[in-house]
């Protein structure tokens, strides 16, 4: 059995009801007779014992009679509180059912209503009040960091500031690294920067968790998330950090700031690209076309579209394009209407991506002057791939690529019934929320989500095994192409661009395979190459299975 350690490093045993009510080790009716001598755990626990299998069967079972999701996501987050290896049994050996209950789009709603649902706190709250001792908030952390997902809650998923209600992103994302790519719990930190809040409606919230203020700008903002990267790659060396959900104008310049400084990166920027690029390799492998023939039209021009078009960027200039010939081939639809070079009003991450060409007021008239082959949707504004676009982009392309990636549901730009149906079967279909498989005129299509969770749990493994001092774009190209690579010729006949889920773990362990390759070659990595760097890999994945 596992000993924790101390704050001093020793290990401690701990017994009876301390361990009872420590999730890390706490096996529930699992444990054995041997165990309930030796850890004076007789009497506090009903003599029968049970399985693991047997508890996570007890557990699948209520949640099943369970029909509201967010029901399901309490239940599942009191299972983490109570007994983290069964909470992650039952996540990984039902990925499919339950990735959507703990992460989107079920999480979106647990922020949402965070206040009202919690019960009891997972990882560190860091308030714009603790200036000047964010290391010792950090040092009261009892486990030596080697991931920490940070948030400041102001663009949550699509659902605008939600402040620190944002903690459930962090908290979610950090369970998918576990469950996903066996990146052990004990690594794992999920950190929220509460720097206020703008959003009046969860500032009247009597339940509302975070500090009741307007949310800190400029010198101050980035002085507390200055002390934040000082004090935290202090406190624990070699840390990863991932931002998520920062805001437009925080997101750019932060990275920017720090990708070159610490082993960081953005996922709503590079690993919403790595997916993306990931489904367009395999939409290919279906049409048979080259990806510098391709132009891709996004719909937003956000943290996500830019990503993903600076992404693209380097694999068409990899495959022979000049720089500026494939930026050409990325164009962008914002609020205003399309991004070109004669718009006064453009902030600095759009302006790459702005061509010329004479003013285009909507989505569907930008179609209609560009003629794309793909269209990417990550503005978070639902039901903008209407039957007018899609009929159109099915006229001008015979196999349309479309990827409508806004989460949760509530944003996505259509449906997979719809994407279907109005392109007759013939849309390369991709998706960032879950939608059941379609039949029309008799075939059956299985759209899969372009879920970042292909891409980031693998590369924070590959970091961390390989002790990476910095992320760069070069790995996140080796994970798109890993991860285009494993979907398989009977996962394409059916309409699928990513592999299924329950084979994430094997994705994940690819993709750090590449990425750590990836580092090694560059020489970035902390410690020598291993000779089988797959081995290494998968010897440091953590197995919930008992």
């Amino acid at each position: 059995m596992y000993e924790k350690p101390n704050a001093n490093g020793t290990q401690s045993n701990p017994s009876g009801l301390a361990l009872l009510r420590d999730p890390a080790l706490n096996r529930g009716t699992g444990f054995t007779e041997a165990e309930r001598d030796k850890y004076n755990l007789r009497g506090f626990l009903p003599p029968h014992v049970h399985t693991q299998k047997e508890q996570a069967e007890r557990v699948l079972t209520r949640l099943r009679r369970m029909t509201d999701p967010l029901e399901k996501f309490v239940a599942l987050t009191a299972l983490h509180d109570r007994n983290e290896s069964l909470f992650f049994r039952v996540l990984c050996d039902n990925i499919d059912e339950m990735q959507p209950l703990v992460y989107t789009p079920t999480v979106g709603l647990a922020c949402q209503k965070f206040g009202h649902i919690f019960q009891r706190s997972r990882g560190l709250f860091i308030g714009a009040n603790d200036r000047g001792r964010i290391a010792q908030l950090l040092r009261n952390w009892p486990y030596q960091a080697g991931i920490i997902v940070v948030t400041d809650g102001e663009h949550i998923l699509g659902l605008g500031d939600l402040g620190a209600n944002g903690m459930g992103i962090p908290i979610g994302k950090l369970s998918l690294y576990t469950a996903c790519a066996g990146v052990h719990p004990q690594l794992c930190l999920p950190i929220t920067l509460d720097v206020g809040i703008n959003n009046s409606t969860l500032i009247e919230d009597p339940f509302y968790v975070g500090l009741r203020q307007r949310r800190l700008t400029g010198t101050a903002y980035d002085e507390l998330v200055e002390e934040f990267i000082t004090d935290a790659t202090e406190v624990f060396p070699g840390v990863v950090i991932q931002f998520e959900d920062f805001a437009n104008h925080n997101a750019f310049r932060l990275l920017k700031k720090y990708r070159d400084r610490i082993c960081t990166f953005n996922d709503d920027i590079q690993g919403t690209a790595a997916v993306a690029l990931a489904g367009i390799f395999s939409a290919l492998r279906i049409t048979g076309g080259k990806l510098t023939e391709q132009k891709l039209l996004f719909l937003g021009a956000g943290e996500a579209a830019t990503g993903i078009a600076d992404l693209v960027v380097t694999a068409m200039v990899a495959q022979g394009l000049s720089e500026s010939a494939a930026r050409q081939r990325c164009w962008a639809v914002d609020s205003r209407g399309l991004v070109v070079k004669s718009r006064t009003d453009l902030v600095e991450h759009k302006r790459p991506y702005a061509h010329d060409h004479a003013p285009v007021g909507n989505f569907l008239n930008a179609i209609q002057a560009l003629k794309p082959t793909a269209i990417i949707g990550v503005a978070a504004v639902g039901g903008t791939f209407t039957q007018e676009v899609l009929e159109e982009m099915a006229r001008i392309n015979k196999q349309p690529i479309v990827f409508a990636l806004s989460n949760p549901t509530s944003k996505a730009e259509c449906t997979a019934e719809e994407a279907y149906r109005w392109t007759q079967g013939r849309a390369l279909f991709a998706c960032g929320s879950p939608f059941d498989p379609v039949t029309l005129n008799g075939k059956t299509y299985v759209a899969r989500q372009g879920n970042n969770s292909y891409i980031f749990p693998g590369v924070g493994l590959g970091a961390i095994v390989s002790r990476t001092r910095r992320i760069t774009d070069e790995m996140f190209m080796a994970a798109a192409q890993t991860l285009a690579q494993l979907v398989t010729e009977d996962d394409l006949k059916q309409g699928s661009l990513y592999p299924a889920l329950p084979r994430i773990r094997e994705v994940s362990a690819h993709i750090a395979t590449a990425v750590a390759q990836t580092a090694y070659r560059s020489g970035l990595a902390g410690k020598p190459k291993p000779e089988d760097v797959m081995a290494d890999v998968r010897s440091q994945m953590f197995d919930p299975h008992y």
